[in-house]
């Protein structure tokens, strides 16, 4: 649940090294070429600002808090509602009707805060040092029953920065977090991936706040297994992620600019069912010298580097990159607030030949931060357009840099397991995994539909002041991919209405009522009806141990699943 605030293996082998091929064949670092293609652009609160912790539950500084929630699905067909299971962070289950019960646990503790905000600067106030942590432990029945684990991690702190191991929920990319329909590359979809990271705290001011910066450094661990327990095609691969967001303005000016770029590479592990030329006896490369080709992105490596690099890799690069190009702005107009990003996406060489620049996530959002006493306000109107079709056209040909495309984001000719995690795409949800689709539409790669328009609206607001309300509406054209196109006018809407409200009840006190209704029609996924309804209580308890004023989950911001 989310926040209002919170924002065919050996034939195909020829074919993957063609796939592989268009991952930047150029010379150079690919993060250089980004980081230079971002310094000519643009530099670039319910918003997020190039990546950010989202907690499930607002931290209280030297506090601990610690939430119950139990709660409902109830479904009217044989899929759970897109709306109602997506950007969940792989909580929610894709089948049938089920109960579920959330139990959590954060600290913060001689700190100014956790970086939740992701628009403000990093406290300066407060202890230098401090500690944090976090458990979420979410127990689901119904057909797909599981206990899983969204959050478990622990920090240090020091000054503007801090070291965590762990899962933790994030979101990386320039997006409105409230109503988006999801950030390209690292969305919230799916189930945190266990990592180690460094970075900052929000944003760190430098030259008295004009710029700022916001980065992060991590290594992660891939699964070995599915969600449903079975094998993956690629085992024991690791996660090397980085982003570097910069601001131009002050927080306290009308106009503010932000750009950035993230990078992912999926490197290391044993794939035993992968042919040779895509991988050495089924072992990738793993050394040290293989992770500075990783981090670096650099090209051409030499056999000596690593004794498990294959003819693909030397050809290419190590591991598969992924990431984005972002910028925006946001403009404070009398009493509004108005956000306007783009993602651009970076998956091959075809983004720096511009073939692709189409491609992309494009959105705006217009906030009333005064919206007045009446029945019934509006505080937030989003509209993105999500772009994926192009992908630089449907060849690709290497020494033509006009027809270097056939990307195929979110699928990689030896991470055959696709941009997944547990089942989950871990960008946009919109570009689909086989499981979540019909089953005459289960064709070709891991990630079955990739070639995809969407018009994307949202709406939020309250009612008599205490029930806030939240609306999600998305209607997608999908076309499957250039090796598997579906068929024609497979299109899709899916629509979510959600509604909470402080209520006290006997014994239990103050609590939070939350309730949902979501709807999908079309032929991409299987029409339903489902509805969602959640009771939680929210305590907050002082360093003393006592409970702290801020105690109940009614002081809390509202949280709804969409």
């Amino acid at each position: 649940m989310q926040t209002l605030t919170r924002q065919t293996q050996t034939q195909r082998a020829g074919n993957d090294a063609s796939i592989l091929r268009r991952n930047l064949k150029i010379g150079g670092s690919w993060v250089t070429a980004l980081l230079m293609a971002s310094s000519l652009m643009a530099p670039a609160a319910q918003a997020q600002y190039g990546q950010s912790y989202l907690p499930y539950e607002p931290v209280t500084p030297n506090a601990t808090t610690v939430r119950v929630e139990v709660g409902g699905y109830g479904v009217n067909g044989a899929q759970m509602p897109f709306w109602l299971r997506s950007n969940q962070w792989g909580t929610v289950p894709l089948s049938g009707s089920a109960g579920t019960i959330r139990v959590g646990i954060w600290g913060d503790h001689n700190g100014g805060g956790r970086p939740g905000s992701t628009q403000a600067d990093s406290s300066a106030g407060g202890s230098k040092f401090g500690w944090s942590y976090g458990l979420d432990v979410v127990g689901n029945s119904g057909l797909n029953a599981n206990v899983l684990l969204p959050e478990a991690y622990a920090g240090i702190r020091f000054g503007k920065f801090e070291l965590f191991a762990g899962r933790r929920r994030q979101v990386v990319g320039l997006c409105d977090t409230l109503l988006t329909s999801g950030s390209y590359i690292w969305s919230g979809n799916a189930l945190p991936l266990p990592k180690i990271q460094f970075g900052t705290i929000g944003y760190v001011p430098i030259f008295k706040g004009v710029l700022a910066f916001n980065a992060i450094y991590n290594h992660g661990w891939f699964a070995n297994t599915d969600a449903s327990g079975r094998e993956l095609i690629v085992r024991n691969s690791y996660l090397h992620q980085k982003t570097l967001y910069v601001r131009l303005g002050k927080p306290t000016w009308a106009f503010r600019l932000y750009g950035g770029v993230n990078h992912q590479v999926q490197w290391g592990g044993y794939a035993p069912s992968l042919p040779s030329g895509l991988a050495n006896n089924g072992y990738l490369p793993s050394s040290l010298r293989a992770y500075q080709y990783v981090v670096t992105a650099q090209a051409y490596p030499d056999f000596t580097i690593d004794p498990n690099l294959s003819i693909i890799d030397v050809d290419n690069r190590v591991g598969n990159h992924l990431g984005s190009i972002d910028v925006g702005a946001d403009i404070n107009i009398g009493s509004f607030n108005l956000l306007m990003y783009r993602q651009s996406l970076v998956e091959s060489g075809s983004i720096f030949y511009l073939t692709s620049i189409v491609d992309g996530l494009n959105g705006i959002r217009l906030r009333n931060n005064q919206p007045g006493d009446g029945l019934l306000t509006v505080d937030n109107v989003l509209f993105e357009l999500f772009y994926s079709k192009s992908q630089g056209g449907p060849e690709f040909v290497i020494d033509d840099p006009q027809r270097r495309g056939k990307v195929n984001y979110f699928n990689h000719g030896q991470y055959q397991d696709g941009w997944i995690y547990q089942n989950h795409t871990i960008g946009t949800p919109f570009l689909t995994p086989q499981t979540d689709v019909r089953p005459n539409l289960r064709t070709g790669r891991a990630i079955v539909n990739n070639r995809v328009a969407l018009w994307h609206g949202g709406l939020s607001g309250r009612l008599a002041q205490r029930v806030q309300w939240q609306m999600k509406l998305s209607y997608s054209q999908n076309l499957g991919t250039y090796d598997s196109p579906y068929p024609a006018n497979t299109n899709q809407f899916s629509g979510i209405l959600s509604a909470g409200a402080p209520l006290t009840l006997p014994v239990l006190g103050d609590c939070n009522l939350s309730a949902s209704v979501a709807y999908d029609q079309g032929k991409l996924f299987y029409n339903s009806t489902g509805f969602f309804a959640s009771l939680r209580k929210t305590v907050r308890m002082g360093r003393s141990g006592g409970q702290s004023r801020n105690a109940t989950g009614a002081s809390s911001p509202w949280r709804i699943p969409n």
